[in-house]
């Protein structure tokens, strides 16, 4: 009887310890596998998704081109060169990566609901909600075997153009309601994606015979780009600072300009003078960053996903100069496109390869837009 009064509190003191010992080993076990399993998946962001926008433009750029190389002016045939397959590839692939990323981020929404609401919350990552919109967008403007007459494509344009409505009404309403999200502190380069968002919608629904809700649109994104330019513009130094990394955001001063004239011509229905106002002053800031190298340089020394700004601004550009030239049919401005178009495809040639080349390390990066 001595014995077993002995064992017994010996006998609970082991089980006691274990238990205090094994219970928080097996809540790490329960908790890491569901982060551990799935690391893309924390690493995603929307940021991501200015990838499938550099596709997208591209796809729709190698489209115009080829159409309009029935023109009979000399550096149009010079197009010719690139094979219809070529724009079929390129346009398969940029589908395969919409979709791709489409399908993780609604993962993430899923399994990480909390990372996807601080993303949607934050300054700079809530303008990038709409690149995902936009790149479906892109996709279906620059779809081979879509015909714009068809019920479904128009129905995935205005659900596209619709969501992107929400997010204005959301966004935009904020900067002049809520104290802490006035736009004179939460303003930045990257809001522009926003207004590029509206200008886009805007070109695709009036090509769709909308013209009216194309109008609304337009004057959305053209209103909305002014103030923030001008905000910009205006910052003070004790303001928020853009973070360094994100520099290629300044690319989209002229990306927005780019599309707005597009969106227009979709409107009028021809490049008539504001669509070619609109383009010169796309022009001037282009050239006013592209002779400030060191503004960029420090952003370039690790890849990140930003990198991929610089790809679809220039796209745009090159969209906005081959419509110039198709309108005034002159050599001078044929050459202008034919440059313009030529940096924005070895632009974007040259992100693939040194993306395809350092892919590990930009999986392996934290997002940067949350900076």
């Amino acid at each position: 009887m001595m014995g077993d009064t002995e064992m017994k509190p010996s006998v609970e003191v082991i089980v006691c310890a274990s238990m205090n010992n094994s219970s928080p080993n097996n809540h790490t076990d329960i908790t890491k596998p569901s982060h551990a399993q799935f690391p893309i998946l924390t690493k995603l962001h929307a940021g991501c998704f200015f990838v499938c926008l550099s596709f997208g433009a591209q796809a729709l750029l190698w489209k115009s081109l080829s159409k309009h190389n029935k023109d009979s002016q000399t550096l149009w045939h010079g197009f010719n060169l690139m094979p219809s397959i070529a724009f079929l590839l390129l346009w398969c692939v940029a589908l395969l990566t919409a979709a791709t990323l489409s399908l993780l981020y609604v993962l993430k929404c899923i399994f990480h609901f909390d990372t996807a609401k601080e993303e949607f919350s934050h300054h700079i990552g809530v303008n990038c909600m709409y690149a995902p919109w936009i790149s479906w967008l892109l996709m279906l403007q620059s779809a081979p075997m879509i015909v714009r007459t068809t019920s479904y494509y128009q129905l995935l344009c205005l659900a596209s153009s619709f969501v992107i409505l929400l997010l204005d009404i959301k966004l935009y309403g904020q900067w002049f309601t809520t104290k802490k999200r006035f736009l004179s502190i939460v303003a930045n380069p990257v809001s522009q994606v926003s207004v590029i968002g509206n200008l886009v919608s805007a070109q695709v629904i009036a090509e769709i015979g909308w013209k009216e809700s194309a109008v609304l649109m337009f004057s959305l994104g053209l209103v909305y780009y002014l103030i923030i330019f001008i905000t910009l513009y205006q910052r003070l130094t004790s303001g928020n600072q853009f973070p360094t990394v994100l520099r290629p955001a300044y690319f989209l001063f002229f990306a927005a300009p780019s599309v707005a004239s597009l969106a227009w011509k979709s409107i009028s229905g021809a490049f008539v003078t504001p669509s070619k106002m609109l383009l010169f002053l796309s022009l001037f800031l282009f050239m006013s960053q592209a002779c400030r190298p060191a503004l960029f340089k420090k952003s370039m020394k690790r890849l990140n996903v930003t990198w991929w700004v610089y790809s679809f601004p220039l796209t745009f550009l090159g969209l906005a100069c081959a419509e110039y030239a198709q309108e005034v049919k002159s050599t001078m401005a044929s050459w202008l496109m034919l440059v313009i178009c030529m940096v924005s495809v070895l632009v974007f040639i040259g992100l693939i390869i040194i993306t395809v080349l350092k892919i590990e390390r930009l999986l392996h990066k934290n997002a940067l837009i949350m900076s």
